[in-house]
């Protein structure tokens, strides 16, 4: 089935919408270090309208980062509210740790004073309800990944492999505090997110990247005890080693999907 939307210049654009797509519609917004992705969702978590993506800009003040958000999500049909998924700490809507969009020019490069400034304690689910014109819930993305695999028995841990490393802790099905696991010492001094980031896959090469991954797992087990272990983000297709019985690799799409989660009750 089609419609049509408008953009902000006038222009319409079709989209294709999913049979049985009743409300409430929820947009899910994908925040990374290297993309923004956003669609529809119905109350089932079905896409109503193919996924948008774009580049992530660089430097990425917070203002910048709505206006991006705002001129991404135009494109896709109508929403009755939105679910933001951000690579760092969010609590009660506000920014507390922005790891990517601190730096000058993305992962790896200097840190800007002055970004830091502006993203720290920076009222993000506010600032998208302004632009969006609907009510806005914001989670790390870890945490709304493993929101839709999570099976809800036991402890099951979310590791996203992208840009940098994320991770989300579920217990039952319920969503425990965040820990921002990513950024503690992993080995040489270093912390899992530089030894498992997209530059340093890039550098290594794929063989010692996966020998990294699979000890970074089993490190993590060590510490949690967790019963199930999914791996998800843009980098999770190229594992290549056995992690064994207790690991699943997801698709990197449920980033998306998760967005349903973020309005359950209780979730946050």
């Amino acid at each position: 089935m089609e419609s049509s939307v408008r953009d902000e210049s006038g222009a319409r654009h079709a989209v294709t919408r999913i049979p049985g797509s009743e409300g409430p519609l929820t947009l899910s917004i994908d925040i990374g270090g290297t993309g923004l992705k956003a669609s529809v969702l119905a109350r089932d978590g079905s896409m109503t309208a193919d996924r948008v993506r774009v580049p992530t800009a660089y430097p990425c003040t917070p203002r910048s980062l709505v206006s991006s958000l705002k001129a991404l999500v135009a494109p896709l049909p109508s929403y009755d509210r939105v679910a933001v998924g951000f690579p760092g700490v969010v609590r009660a809507g506000k920014v507390l740790t922005a790891p990517h969009f601190v730096e000058e020019s993305g992962p790896g490069s200097k840190v800007v004073p002055k970004l830091l400034e502006e993203w720290s304690g920076f009222d993000l689910e506010a600032a998208l309800a302004s632009e969006l014109g609907a009510p806005v819930r914001a989670a790390n993305d870890a945490d709304v990944q493993g929101a839709a695999v999570v099976s809800g028995i036991g402890l099951e841990l979310v590791v996203t492999l992208g840009t940098g490393v994320g991770t989300g802790l579920f217990m039952n099905g319920k969503l425990a505090p965040h820990l921002e696991i990513a950024h503690h010492p992993f080995r040489k001094g270093q912390t899992y997110n530089e030894q498992l980031g997209e530059a340093t896959r890039h550098r290594i090469g794929i063989v010692k990247w996966n020998k990294r991954v699979q000890e970074a797992i089993e490190n993590l087990y060590t510490l949690l005890m967790y019963d199930r272990v999914y791996i998800g983000g843009g980098n999770s297709r190229k594992v290549t080693v056995d992690l064994g019985p207790r690991v699943e690799i997801v698709d990197n799409s449920a980033g998306i999907l998760g967005g349903i989660k973020l309005w359950e009750v209780g979730f946050l």
